[in-house]
């Protein structure tokens, strides 16, 4: 059985764009933070002496924590993370989920980056999975990452008040 091709064009509904659109910037980094670190390990397991991909996420989650921004770092850690994907060499779930801890971090400074995270998380599971599961396995993911930012926009962000 071949493998349908992998498409974000379902992704980018209006209703996930709205959804992004509508989230504060903290909490659209947790989120590309927790895509990203739920593809982590096809990274970690075959390339575990680069830490370029992990380092992006704890350079992202010192962001989330201190709100210190200097876009040098950011840069750098977002750069070095797709380094460490071309490195990979081929299209596999480890390039994949690289290029979402590169996207992730760099959500500290363009919130919208957060949708590269999710979407390369997606594409790493896509990678990853056998042709037969491919469509599931996407949209069992997809539907997590959806839920998950409803769940932290509940629990992170002011809720209004009425008035």
């Amino acid at each position: 059985m071949k493998k349908p091709a992998f498409s974000l064009a379902s992704y980018k509904d209006p209703a996930t764009v709205e959804l992004v659109n509508e989230t504060d910037h903290k909490t659209l980094a947790i989120w590309a933070m927790e895509c990203a670190e739920r593809v982590m390990p096809y990274f970690e397991e075959r390339f575990p002496q680069d830490q370029r991909p992990r380092q992006a996420l704890e350079t992202l989650q010192a962001w989330i924590e201190t709100g210190m921004f200097k876009m040098a770092v950011i840069r750098k850690a977002s750069l070095d993370a797709h380094a460490a994907a071309r490195d990979v060499g081929e299209d596999n779930a480890a390039r994949s989920a690289a290029h979402a801890a590169g996207q992730a971090v760099a959500t500290a400074h363009v919130p919208l980056h957060a949708l590269g995270a999710a979407n390369y998380a997606l594409q790493a599971i896509y990678r990853a999975s056998a042709p037969e599961n491919a469509a599931a396995a996407i949209a069992s993911e997809r539907d997590w990452q959806l839920q998950r930012l409803r769940d932290l926009r509940g629990h992170y962000e002011p809720r209004d008040s009425g008035r």
